[in-house]
């Protein structure tokens, strides 16, 4: 059986011009379907109609042609493959034909079929000028030597030959990208009794199939697929390039609107602020820099801060720039997506162009590095674009975000990765093969090589008695790298001895703790004192006051002693000689041979000499260590 390709046709042209009619006069349906539209005889929203025509499946999305309703046009054009652009032979050229027109080419639809309805109401002189009028209107355009074929939805003439048209060009339309993250935008959503909530729009990107977890973006609700529809039939699964509806269960229908995004979950994360290429129209008003307009892609629609990145005070009609966009609501998008720019008021289209960055920084003026950077993007390959986007990660970047970021799917994020890893451009963290790793520049990854070093030095400085520093301490103190990259720069100094670790600890390699030999008699005091005391220990206060040391350097003194496993620290507060508890144990050992394995506390105090002060934190530390196990009141020795 013949594949079937989906293609998405969108109606263009002035109110009036006969685009519904001829909609419906392909397809058997009239799109119009709220009944103010039937009453007042013009469109208000959107409309859809399907036609089947040899082996391809046709989605229409007919808009209106009212300048009022310009906004309910754009929320259907941005999905569309192909443009039926309508003129009618009776008018010509209007002022929504070239505004419409605009929006077109602004969107970047590379293909079209140019309609001149109602040719049966003028003469074939008429005709024949409205032809050449229109030809050289389009003359420069992706429609200059599209087919013009004048029809007439009333009497029927031309239809079959549109179809015809409609079948070749839609033969030329590329396939969209199955394999992507699937996206679906919001155009329309309503309560269907019995089965609640459903929405509908074009699928731009993926699959989706019926009990697939969804995630309402920017919401981040989530729900799952109940049932699928497309042209009017139920579907398993609906594919990109198709008009779907989409079933949803667990999710009410306040909570979906126009402008929103179906996405798989986790996927994506909402975007407040992007940076874009956009283009005027050469009929603009100059565009100041922070002025403030309407924003619109896919079916969504915000207001947006506009802001010059070369540091221009304005621009002027015809004129290209490189900008971040400030927007008042979040919106989910990905690089390559179009937009339109309408002039806040009066609200008239000035311009659009194509997202480069959906998570960029606040820029300085005029940075030249922003400029590079945005046009790597632009116009380079994805290892290109790879690599721009770890370059300018100070913290890395993983492939979860870059997903995010981007939009790829992580097997072509893997393949350029290691490309770029082979060639020495930048360096994985982690397994390729893993959920998730991470990347990180080469001048990154040397940046965090020489944060750690001085990081050490600079401690060791300060602190010579102390070994070397906790990991967690280090990677604070050398700017708080991210773990993966942290551990991929401890892994490169351990491989060329620049610094050993001893369990959590760091030290710069070859560095050994020399003591002044007042530092040297004060630790033979320490050990002297608590080796005399046995299990009656002094606090450390008072073996403080007999050193020749002060304080501070005193209790790191003590430190190493613990470290060197000279002195245990049974609690906050009691420290004991290593040999004490060696004869504690011995003791134990000789008391259970004799009387047995009970041992409770009266009897503990007698063996051992010592207070309770001393006799309850010594039977926790003996339980800790597996040496005994308490019982009720009582220790039995093991």
């Amino acid at each position: 059986m013949e594949e079937i390709k989906h293609v998405i046709v969108g109606t263009a042209g002035h109110i009036d011009h006969g685009k519904s009619a001829l909609v419906e006069a392909l397809t058997g349906t009239h799109p119009d379907r709220l009944e103010e539209e039937k009453r007042r005889g013009i469109t208000i929203d959107l409309g859809f109609a399907f036609l089947n025509l040899d082996g391809v499946r046709f989605g229409f999305v007919d808009v209106p042609g009212h300048e009022k309703f310009v906004r309910n046009m754009l929320a259907g054009v941005g999905g569309i493959d192909l443009v039926l652009f309508v003129i009618a032979a009776d008018e010509s050229i209007k002022p929504q034909t070239r505004e419409h027109f605009d929006i077109c080419r602004l969107l970047g639809i590379s293909r079209g079929i140019i309609a001149i309805t109602k040719s049966d109401k003028v003469s074939s002189d008429v005709l024949d000028t409205v032809r050449l009028e229109t030809e050289e209107f389009v003359r420069g355009s992706f429609l200059e030597g599209a087919p013009v074929i004048a029809v007439s939805a009333r009497s029927g003439a031309g239809i079959e030959e549109l179809k015809h048209e409609l079948h070749r060009s839609a033969r030329a339309v590329s396939s969209r990208d199955e394999k992507r993250h699937f996206r679906l935008p919001v155009d329309r959503a309503f309560a269907m009794k019995g089965f609640g909530t459903v929405a509908t729009g074009t699928l731009v990107a993926g699959t989706l199939s019926v009990e697939d977890e969804v995630q309402l973006y920017p919401t981040q609700k989530r729900a799952r697929v109940r049932g699928l529809h497309s042209g009017g039939k139920q579907v398993a699964r609906a594919v990109a390039g198709q008009r779907t509806a989409a079933n949803l269960a667990g999710i009410d229908i306040t909570d979906v609107k126009r402008g929103m995004v179906l996405a798989a979950p986790g996927i994506f994360q909402p975007s407040w602020r992007l940076d874009a290429s956009i283009t005027l129209l050469p009929s603009a008003r100059r565009l100041k820099n922070r002025a403030r307009v309407h924003w619109h892609q896919g079916t969504a629609e915000s207001v947006a801060e506009i802001i010059f990145l070369d540091g221009a005070a304005e621009r002027s009609g015809g004129e290209t720039a490189l900008v971040q966009l400030k927007l008042d609501m979040p919106v989910v998008v990905l690089p390559e997506d179009r937009f339109i720019l309408r002039q806040l008021s009066p609200v008239v289209t000035i311009g659009g162009g194509g997202i480069l960055d959906t998570r960029p920084a606040r820029h300085r003026r005029n940075d030249a590095g922003v400029k590079s950077f945005l046009e790597t993007l632009e116009c380079g390959n994805k290892e290109q674009s790879l690599l721009a986007l770890t370059e300018v990660s100070a913290r890395g970047l993983t492939c979860t975000e870059t997903v995010s970021r981007t939009g790829w799917i992580k097997s072509d994020i893997r393949t350029a990765a290691s490309n770029l890893a082979r060639l020495g451009r930048l360096r994985i963290v982690g397994d390729l093969n893993a959920a998730d790793f991470a990347l990180v520049s080469i001048s990154a990854l040397a940046e965090s090589l020489t944060a750690i070093r001085e990081a050490i030095d600079a401690l060791h400085a300060a602190n010579p008695l102390l070994p070397g520093i906790p990991k967690q301490e280090l990677r604070a103190r050398a700017g708080n790298a991210r773990a993966e990259i942290f551990e991929a720069a401890l892994e490169e100094l351990l491989k060329s001895r620049a610094i050993v670790i001893s369990g959590d600890l760091v030290q710069r390699a070859g560095r050994e703790i020399a003591l002044a030999p007042e530092e040297t008699r004060a630790k033979e005091l320490i050990e002297r004192e608590f080796a005399n005391a046995g299990l009656a220990v002094p606090s450390f206060a008072v073996v403080l006051a007999k050193l020749p040391v002060e304080a501070r350097r005193a209790q790191k003194i003590l430190q190493i002693l613990l470290r060197e496993k000279v002195l245990v620290k049974v609690a906050d507060d009691l420290v004991f000689h290593q040999i004490a508890l060696k004869n504690l144990r011995e003791t134990l050992v000789k008391h259970r041979k004799e009387r047995g394995p009970r041992l409770p506390i009266g009897t503990f105090k007698e063996l051992t000499g010592v207070s309770r002060k001393y006799a309850i934190p010594l039977l926790e530390y003996l339980d800790r260590e597996h040496l005994t196990r308490r019982v009720g009141d009582e220790r039995v020795i093991l």
